[in-house]
């Protein structure tokens, strides 16, 4: 736990079995209670760690007035649910973010995490695999969390009386993800948005979605005007120099575009899991294990980017099975 400027609290909140360990929530105090950002996962531990952090900063669970989600991934939004039942405090998020969660709410875990591996041709065995292993885990991509009471626009403020805490609308990691800015504070809550080693998973959603890549390479130009903030992230550590980070990762995703171009240039023709194995991960493609979904939706991101900008087009194959081509072979850009 740490005590930041203007009364910010930070609390880490763990995650099992997950290496990145914990979720880092904030208390946002205001004149007539807090706004918690993100509580993090739904464990006995994880409550013990919030509410020791709300003890640290002087306060209870009655405290609490508002819960804000950056974005409503389990490890963000999991303790949302326990921590209004026990304080009342309204929900906010926005509204992509609502639609989005709705629609993965009426899904089958299994089913739907399935048929979307199937659209990229992931042979059966691999998607059997991956099932078996995530076991129930997998209802986790899609437990019933908690509604929203509060939709958050881009440019809204959090209704926290004495404290102008700004939502900026960044999608990319998720539909409807927001970094909050305190300008008085001159502080950045950027989520999962930017973090200071860590390139987020960019992927197209099980849910649907246009465009996600692109909406994050936009998002990244957005956040860099706020470079004389300091960058509360979601996981690791806060940090300065947002607009460098931002420009580190948007060239991180440039280079991921010129290598998926020549490897679809050396396969010839070639679906997104064969594509996916072709590129370079932080180890070795058969030893990918679970992460291969997000490796795959990642590839199916940048996929997604390069054909709205004319470098590949999809043109049907054996059985039917739609190939990517390349149409430009411009790696340097």
């Amino acid at each position: 736990m740490e005590k930041l400027a203007a009364g910010l609290v930070s609390v880490p909140v763990p995650i099992p079995n997950n290496p990145l360990r914990y979720t880092l929530s904030y208390l946002v105090p205001g004149d007539d209670g807090l706004v918690v950002v993100d509580p993090g996962w739904d464990s006995d531990a994880g409550w013990d760690a919030l509410t020791a952090g709300l003890a640290a900063a002087g306060a209870t669970a009655a405290d609490v007035t508002g819960v804000v989600l950056t974005h409503v991934h389990p490890d963000h939004h999991g303790l949302t649910a326990r921590l209004r039942d026990a304080s009342g405090a309204w929900v906010a998020m926005h509204p992509a973010e609502r639609r989005a969660m709705l629609r993965d709410r009426a899904a089958e875990p299994a089913e739907a995490l399935g048929g979307y591996l199937r659209q990229f041709q992931v042979p059966e065995e691999r998607i059997a695999g991956l099932l078996s292993a995530f076991g129930a885990a997998v209802g986790t991509l899609f437990a019933p969390l908690a509604d929203a009471d509060v939709m958050l626009n881009d440019g809204d403020l959090v209704p926290l009386a004495g404290r102008r805490l700004r939502a900026i609308w960044t999608p990319g990691h998720t539909p409807g993800h927001l970094c909050l800015l305190d300008d008085g504070a001159q502080m950045l809550l950027t989520g999962d948005h930017v973090l200071p080693r860590i390139s987020p998973n960019i992927g197209l959603q099980i849910s649907g979605g246009d465009d996600p890549l692109g909406q994050y390479l936009e998002s990244l130009g957005k956040v860099a005007g706020y470079d004389e903030c300091e960058a509360l992230p979601g996981h690791e550590y806060r940090f300065h120099g947002i607009a460098a980070r931002a420009a580190e990762l948007g060239e991180h995703h440039r280079q991921r575009c010129r290598e998926i171009l020549a490897a679809v240039d050396r396969l010839g023709a070639a679906t997104v899991w064969q594509v996916a194995g072709e590129l370079t991960w932080s180890r070795p493609w058969a030893e990918i294990g679970p992460m291969l979904v997000g490796a795959v939706a990642e590839t199916a991101a940048h996929v997604e980017l390069l054909v709205r900008a004319g470098d590949l087009t999809h043109k049907p194959g054996p059985d039917g099975i739609p190939l990517l081509v390349a149409t430009s072979l411009d790696l340097g850009r």
